[in-house]
Parts: structure tokens; C-alpha cells; sequence
């Protein structure tokens, strides 16, 4: 009995399919190849059991989506010049946000300086209610009846508090006529110093108030021209 060759166990037997089934194989590995991407990008190896066997190709941008194959299905060309859907989606929330913040800002300001007014409104009708009691308190300064008394202490107390929240008082002898803040009642002969070139506060009859620029009430007084 002649021997007849055995053929190793697990190997495919040559013949004329071999090469084509090769051939098969070798071109898909290169099309994974192709469409892989990673450390090799698009030069990624065709070889089957590299590193990049299983990469999966993602662009960079929407307008390198053109005919490229991903995983079977080929992407249409795009008209040159068209946007992408979500890069034009994401270009209008973008707008929306910027105009949100715009009106956010605004809001902000406006309620920040209607809070001022609110306070400056509430500060000015609290000094307007206290101005009689003012009045008496300078009244009795000018006439001496808070020295020597507990009530001195009170009323330096109580400009202390006005003036925390910028209430000043206006209007004192010598100093300028000045139609803004003072309110002539009697116009009188007076000596004036000798510098005085204008009219001249001689006497405060009622003191003012301002709140900053804003005055609650004008000093009322008597004024003296030069000779």
C-alpha cells in the first residue's frame, strides 16, 4: 500500500479559492483601514490584528463628512457653502444666550437703581416728617437751651443718624446767596466783610436739608447786598 500524504490538521488545502478568499480578506482589513482613525488617523494600518483594527472613523468637522464610508453607508456630498443642522442650531442658542445675558444685565441695572431711588424716596420722607422737630431742635441750639441739658446729647444723636444716610444740613451766615439752596425771605442793609462782592446770607431763619444732590428743603434766610 503506497502512503498517501496527510495533510496537517487545521490548515486549508491550496487550491484555486485560496488566493481570491486571501484577496477577499485583505481588502476588507484595508477598508477598515481606511476608515480608521485614532493614533493613525487616516493612515491607519490595513493589517488585521493592529492596534487600530477596530477604529471607527469620526470627522473634525461636519464638512468632512463627504464621501466617506461609515460602518456601510456612504455620506452624500454637501453643497459647498451649506452649514451644518446642529452647527447653525448651536450658532442660535448661542445668539439666544448672548441676548438673554444682554437683557439680564439691563434687568440688573435697572432694579439696582430703582432699589436706590426706593431708598433715597423712603430716607426723604421720613427727614420730611421729622422737619418740624428739627426745626424746634435748632431753635433751642440757637437759643442756648440744649446746653448744660440731656437733650443736647439726643439731637447730636439724631444728626449723627441723618447723616448716616447722607441728610445734611444747609445754610449758614456769611456764606453765599445761592438761589438752589436758599430761599430769600427778607432782604435787608447789613455790613458785609469788606470782601464780599455778592449777596450775602445775614441771618438763618429756618435751616435746609439735602439728601446728596437732592435738596428736601431750601434754608430759609435773610440776605444783605454789598455797598
Amino acid at each position: 500500500m503506497t502512503d498517501q500524504p496527510v495533510e496537517p490538521v487545521g490548515e486549508e488545502p491550496a487550491g484555486p479559492t485560496g488566493p481570491a478568499s486571501s484577496g477577499s480578506g485583505r481588502g476588507r482589513h484595508e477598508a477598515a483601514g481606511r476608515s480608521g482613525q485614532g493614533g493613525h488617523g487616516g493612515e491607519a494600518s490595513s493589517e488585521p490584528g493592529g492596534d487600530d483594527e477596530y477604529d471607527v472613523y469620526i470627522p473634525d468637522t461636519p464638512g468632512s463628512l463627504v464621501d466617506n464610508e461609515i460602518e456601510g453607508e456612504v455620506i452624500e456630498e454637501a453643497p459647498v457653502g451649506d452649514v451644518h443642522p446642529d452647527t447653525q442650531k448651536a450658532a442660535e442658542h448661542l445668539e439666544d444666550l448672548r441676548r438673554l445675558q444682554a437683557e439680564y444685565v439691563n434687568y440688573k441695572k435697572r432694579v439696582d437703581r430703582d432699589r436706590d431711588l426706593a431708598r433715597d424716596r423712603g430716607v426723604t420722607q421720613v427727614v420730611e416728617a421729622l422737619l418740624p422737630v428739627l426745626d424746634d431742635v435748632h431753635a433751642a441750639r440757637e437759643h442756648g437751651d440744649l446746653e448744660g441739658t440731656p437733650f443736647a446729647a439726643i439731637a447730636d444723636k439724631l444728626d449723627g443718624i441723618l447723616g448716616r444716610f447722607g441728610v445734611e444740613r444747609i445754610g449758614a451766615k456769611g456764606e453765599e446767596f445761592d438761589p438752589a439752596i436758599h430761599e430769600a425771605l427778607m432782604h435787608v442793609e447789613a455790613e458785609l466783610p469788606e470782601d464780599a462782592t455778592t449777596t450775602t446770607v445775614v441771618q438763618v431763619i429756618q435751616p435746609g436739608f439735602k439728601m446728596g444732590e437732592r435738596v428736601v428743603r431750601p434754608a430759609r434766610v435773610s440776605v444783605a447786598d454789598p455797598q
